[in-house]
């Protein structure tokens, strides 16, 4: 990252737009860009070439990485709504060349030291809500009003329809899409598509794993791995000793060590 500025230095004129408030002690690197009626507290931290276009809220310890785009009236890094949450130490982090656009909220976290976290190169588009603790990974893609309740975990690459609402500590793997108006309440294996209320696992996220570029043979395998979870008798225990059977790539030992990883909701059915 770039030298950082306290942010009371102007060495480059119109960076910080004299219509924002900026505490002294926020360190904003000297070419990102902190635009008009925008509020940024004092333990806030701005890496290189971000902007934040006008209306913005960060507050809290947060740090926004480099070339990331904030677009008005977001609020990141605020008090979580957790009845839980008192005045501990807890934490925000946006990474490297995120979109979050119009009315989206990310809250801190709850519990001393914690963190609520949003990786690079994600889209989040107007009005998603990401609560305190949840954990997002690169790539991740949020339509509309998407929501997630806290403590929820997001893989990389996972995508979310328009007013999708997820329940707290939910797990949702790599490369799988929750539809839109879905009720999420069980964990989303990887490389599966969901939807409905109650949701439901309808196949593969087969656009999602074209487009990213997945070799035949991961699909095919994939294919036999939902047979064998939601087209066959087999409970759980039973549907993942028989998918320890079958896997050989590296996509298949991902859904694997999904699936016997701990959880909270347990595996959607």
């Amino acid at each position: 990252m770039k030298r950082i500025l306290d942010a009371t230095a102007r060495t480059r004129p119109g960076s910080v737009h004299p219509n924002a408030i900026v505490h002294p002690g926020a360190q904003i690197a000297e070419d990102a860009e902190v635009g008009p009626y925008c509020l940024i507290g004092e333990n806030v931290v701005v890496g290189a070439r971000t902007k934040l276009l006008s209306h913005v809220v960060v507050n809290g310890h947060t740090t926004i990485g480099e070339d990331t785009t904030i677009y008005p009236f977001c609020t990141i890094g605020l008090p979580s709504q957790d009845r839980k949450a008192s005045e501990e130490l807890a934490y925000t982090t946006i990474g490297n060349r995120t979109t979050i656009r119009e009315y989206a909220s990310i809250h801190r976290a709850t519990g001393e030291g914690e963190v609520t976290s949003v990786g690079d190169d994600c889209l989040l588009l107007a009005y998603v809500h990401i609560a305190h603790n949840c954990r997002v990974g690169n790539g991740v893609t949020m339509s509309n009003l998407a929501q997630l309740a806290g403590h929820v975990i997001v893989e990389d690459n996972a995508g979310f329809g328009g007013v999708s609402g997820t329940h707290q500590f939910v797990r949702v793997g790599r490369y799988s899409f929750v539809g839109g108006l879905t009720k999420l309440t069980r964990d989303v294996p990887p490389f599966f598509l969901v939807e409905g209320n109650p949701a439901r696992v309808y196949g593969l996220n087969s656009v999602g794993l074209r487009r990213a570029g997945f070799p035949p043979e991961e699909l095919s395998e994939l294919k036999e791995c939902y047979k064998i979870m939601y087209h066959s008798d087999k409970n759980t225990s039973q549907a993942l000793a028989a998918l320890k059977d079958v896997v050989k790539t590296d996509a298949g030992r991902h859904l694997v060590a999904f699936v016997e990883a701990e959880s909270a909701r347990g595996i959607l059915k």
